[in-house]
Order: C-alpha cells, then structure tokens, then sequence
C-alpha cells in the first residue's frame, strides 16, 4: 500500500512511524543490547507530538516501552505542559536550527489527551479554551496519566550544536533535531540516573542542514548551497545523498513568490484553474 502525508497529523506518516520503534527495537535485540521482551525508553524531538504519538502507539501495541521521553527546541510548549499539566502558548516564538519543531500548538497532542481521558467532551473543552485563551490545563487526573509514561526536556541551539561537535567526535553525525533529543537524553539520564537501553529517534539527514551542522563542526559557512554540502561531505567523509545531489542537475520548477495577504486569492485561481483543466 503506498502512503503519502504532508505532514504527522495525518496517519499517512504516523502508521509508518509506528514500525520505525519496532524495527529498532528489534535491532536492539539482534545488537544484544537488550534481551528480547526486555523494556526500553524512546527520546524523541518533536514539535507536532506526532512522531512521540507513533512510539506511544507502538508501545500500546505491545511494544515493552518504560519512558517517552519528549525532547523539544526553545519552543519549549511541551516541556512545560509535561512538567505542569498546564498548555500555555502565550509565549515568544523562536526560529531555531531545527525548524521542523519550530511549533506552538501540537496538533497531536489532542489524539494523546482523548486515548489518555477516554472523554471527548473533557479535550473539546480543552481546545475550546486554547482557541479562546491561549491556554488550558488538564485534570489532575489526566496529568498523573501523563507524568506515569512521558519525560520531557528541551534544548537550545547553542546546546544542539556543542552536541552535534560531541557526536561527531565520538563517531557520529547527528542532524539538528536529532542532537536536541541525544541533549535532553544525557540531561534526563543524569537527572533521574535511569540507565534503561534508550533508542533516540533520528529524524533526519545531516545533510538536509548542512549549513547548521557545518557551523556547528565549526567550519565556515561559504558559498551556494551546494558548496556547503559538498563541504560538509567532505568533513563527514562520506558521499552527500543522491536525493540531494542530484538536485544539481534538475530545473527550478517553483520560482513565482506570492505575498501572503493574496495567498488565499492564489489558491483558489489555482485550484479552479487544476478544475478546468481536469473536466477539459
């Protein structure tokens, strides 16, 4: 069956998703890192809370989970929500290194507070009051449901590239997001001292950053945007991904800009242009 999806909200990515945590955790079992049946903690970056949804899904499924932990950038939403019951986003909105996490309201995160609760009147009325105020805060009940199965930390960008120069020391080149989760990972271990065998979801390509990753290696940012990836090719010492290379070669295809007071207008020529076009 093929799927497609734009983005974790849709179950085109969070059923795929769900397979990842299972096939390392049998990675783990086949590496004899742990024995098979014995429990794991999954660290995971996430914005949209989609990504953490499909390991809390996995771990529904049977998968033997002891901890999510759920690792965020300078929008810290979901740290604080995690440590206090209380989703406030009424805050600055950062544009960090991993912009994919660059989110204020997790879309997800209202799938986990209906399985959790059971009640679809108790998380409409949640919504209602986030729409309305910003902000809502959830039973004492719900959130003791909460603090049982999730960890939280975040990590800021200064903080993400010291720890992609650490990795990359010891061997492995992580991308933006992921070096959130391997932060909030080391931080949470020293804090609670659980030495559980932890899988940390990489989420992405070093390569799909290069500049990030490159100033984080400490190394000069210069020249197009295929310059930079060819450099940091060459520090990684391995081939830049053929999805990307060959990019060289393709044609612009997008190249028109639109403001975003019109962008509606836009749509709808296009769509009823792509209509026309179909009944012709």
């Amino acid at each position: 069956m093929r799927l497609s999806s734009a983005n974790s909200i849709n179950w085109g990515r969070l059923a795929p998703q769900i397979v990842y945590y299972v096939s390392g955790y049998c990675e783990l079992v086949n590496q004899g890192a742990i024995k098979n049946g014995e429990p794991i903690n999954v660290c995971v970056p996430t914005g949209n809370f989609g990504n953490i949804l499909a390991a809390w899904f996995a771990k529904r499924m049977g998968l033997p989970i002891k901890t999510l932990i759920c690792a965020s950038n300078s929008n810290n939403v979901l740290t604080d929500f995690l440590q206090t019951g209380t989703y406030d986003r009424n805050r600055p909105f950062h544009y960090t290194t991993s912009p994919s996490m660059d989110i204020l309201i997790s879309s997800n995160l209202e799938r986990l507070l209906y399985l959790l609760s059971g009640s679809d009147e108790s998380v409409a009325n949640y919504m209602a009051k986030l729409r309305a105020d910003a902000k809502y805060t959830v039973s004492p009940a719900l959130f003791d449901k909460l603090r049982a199965e999730f960890a939280c930390g975040f990590c800021d960008d200064d903080e993400a590239a010291r720890t992609i120069a650490r990795a990359f020391d010891k061997g492995y080149l992580p991308d933006t997001h992921t070096a959130v989760a391997l932060r909030v990972y080391d931080e949470y271990k020293a804090r609670t001292g659980d030495g559980t065998q932890t899988l940390v979801a990489a989420t992405a390509s070093p390569f799909k950053f290069p500049a990030s990753v490159l100033g984080a290696l400490g190394q000069p940012v210069e020249g197009g945007d295929f310059r930079v990836l060819d450099s940091l090719s060459a520090i990684a010492g391995v081939p830049v991904p053929p999805q990307l290379a060959m990019l060289r070669t393709q044609k612009e295809r997008f190249t028109e800009r639109v403001a975003p007071e019109v962008i509606r207008v836009y749509v709808d020529r296009f769509t009823q242009a792509q209509r026309k076009g179909q009944d012709a």
